[in-house]
């Protein structure tokens, strides 16, 4: 049998949401969850059935700038894996700090900066190996898939900040300089803690925008949101190949 899977759902990606045959839907408030103040995060659970496999889906999330602590932002990882979710599958909107990958793209996660000074599992000596947080096996898969479907997936790290403030081009220069290729506001948190619950964990950034100082950088939610959109297309496609192969 395969494994139940979770996906979290980022700024204007809840399109993939369309594809899941929903059998039941549970709010955030529902289920215990703080809920999320963002536009674009529908503050949700849909569990249901996407390209054959049984599913999780978290409609949006929420971040630490809404006011929430690391214990909090990841409570909906906690609350799949209660319900039998091993692996999961995290998303979100990013913007590009590394000229080589357009805005547009595509990125999967193959490390990140935890750079929010906070961690999901402070509290107690839970001294986690972080040393594969992103699943190699799944990566090389999804690389496959990928190209057999003609997407361009990029590979490389992910920066997490606290925000809301997008990043001052200083900031994004020393971004670049720490090795991130994508800088965002979320993740890196549901990530750790994933892993702490020894589920399986995949990550893709849809480069919305340019980050600051970049050329042609422009910082605005709304069109955040409307790039996501316009790209969820091609990751609902490459999620529905990936999932629908056997493990």
């Amino acid at each position: 049998m395969s494994e139940l899977t979770g996906l979290v759902l980022g700024s204007g990606l809840g399109s993939l949401a369309e594809k899941v045959q929903v059998r039941e839907t549970v709010s955030f408030s529902e289920a215990g969850l703080p809920e999320s103040t963002v536009p674009g995060h529908e503050g949700c659970f849909l569990i249901g059935e996407f390209a054959g496999q049984e599913v999780v889906v978290m409609r949006g999330r929420v971040h630490l700038y809404e006011g929430h602590s690391a214990k909090s932002v990841t409570s909906g990882i906690r609350w799949m894996k209660d319900r039998g979710v091993e692996r999961v599958v995290l998303t979100n909107a990013a913007g590009s700090v590394n000229p080589e990958f357009s805005a547009g793209s595509w990125m999967m996660l193959g490390d990140h900066l935890n750079l929010t000074g906070t961690s999901p599992l402070e509290g107690g000596p839970e001294f986690l190996d972080l040393s594969e947080v992103y699943g190699a096996d799944w990566r090389v898969q999804a690389k496959s898939v990928a190209a057999r479907l003609g997407l361009v997936l990029h590979e490389g790290v992910y920066a997490g900040l606290r925000g809301p403030q997008y990043e001052t081009p200083a900031e994004v220069r020393m971004l670049r300089t720490l090795g991130a290729d994508a800088v965002g506001m979320s993740t890196v948190l549901e990530a750790v803690q994933a892993k702490a619950l020894g589920m399986k964990v995949l990550g893709f950034s849809c480069l919305t925008n340019w980050a600051s100082g970049m050329p042609g950088a422009t910082l605005d939610h709304h069109d955040v949101m409307e790039m996501g959109k316009r790209a969820a297309a091609e990751m609902v496609g490459l999620l529905e190949s990936l999932l629908a192969e056997k493990d």
